[in-house]
């Protein structure tokens, strides 16, 4: 088997049902069935899952700062999570836990080390699925970190990684992946965000530069987020053409739809590339 063939990411509002205030068994099961070595997911969701789980236990929320509750929420959801993956994934292949945070990816030994690991995996028969360590990651520490590094490497970007949308562009980059999934509650990215005739199925361009020009155009649509805390379509949209501008192509679509066929296009989807062919671009 060769390396790290397709990055997923999957948001936490796209794994529980929001009616019920319950994990969502049934996408779960479909996402995790689809999945093989050569294949990596980026799980979002132990915040929530923990939320839910605390709330079914106690029958009340946590009190204190919201940082505290969001680390003490992480802490209980990430075992839920996991086991639930390991539940539905087919049992001949392996089932790895990375937790990451800024200084893996901003330490060049550090990001060597993941590298290996994830890419090690595929050939392994297992799968990796990834997920930001928020239960030990302070913000006030983060933050100073982010400023350190920051002064002393004022050439290089910065990864911050606390959204995992931006963990599964710089993880997708890290791995050399040429296709990276972004799984949410939604259909895509809509010109009307209240029109769901309005689905933006391809934003394609020639170029980096006219890709750039037509995602910024989109993200002028864009307003509002599935929950407190989240950055929202536009962010998701920012993140994509990152990956999109290194030669990866990009899907954001919903989570209930299987992965060949969003691939495929045989559901509703918004594709992001760069691509000479001019006839499937929607601008």
């Amino acid at each position: 088997m060769g390396g790290i063939e397709l990055v997923i990411k999957i948001g936490s509002m796209a794994l529980i049902r929001r009616e019920d205030n319950d994990i969502d068994y049934n996408i779960f099961a479909r996402l995790s069935s689809e999945l093989r070595p050569g294949m990596l997911l980026v799980s979002s969701g132990a915040t929530e899952i923990g939320r839910l789980d605390y709330l079914k236990r106690t029958g009340r929320a946590l009190d204190g700062e919201p940082e505290q509750t969001k680390t003490d929420y992480s802490a209980q959801g990430q075992a839920i999570l996991m086991e639930t993956y390991r539940r539905f994934i087919r049992p001949e292949y392996g089932v790895r836990q990375v937790l990451v945070e800024h200084n893996h990816f901003n330490d060049p030994q550090k990001r060597q080390h993941l590298y290996g690991l994830l890419q090690r995996a595929a050939a392994q028969g297992a799968i990796p699925i990834v997920n930001y360590n928020d239960c030990v990651s302070d913000e006030e520490n983060r933050k100073m970190e982010l400023a350190s590094y920051q002064a002393s490497h004022p050439e290089k970007p910065v990864v911050e990684c606390v959204d995992n949308d931006e963990t599964a562009e710089v993880i997708a980059e890290l791995v050399q992946t040429k296709k990276l999934i972004l799984l949410t509650s939604t259909e895509g990215i809509y010109a009307d965000p209240n029109a769901p005739d309005t689905l933006v199925r391809e934003i394609t361009a020639p170029s980096a530069g006219e890709l750039e020009r037509q995602v910024r155009e989109w993200q002028s649509h864009c307003v509002g987020a599935s929950r407190q805390g989240a950055n929202g379509a536009g962010a998701k949209l920012e993140f994509a053409l990152r990956s999109a501008k290194t030669g990866v192509e990009v899907f954001i679509a919903n989570a209930r739809y299987p992965i060949k066929k969003i691939l495929s296009g045989d559901v509703n989807r918004t594709r992001i590339a760069i691509e000479s062919s001019k006839g499937r671009n929607q601008p």
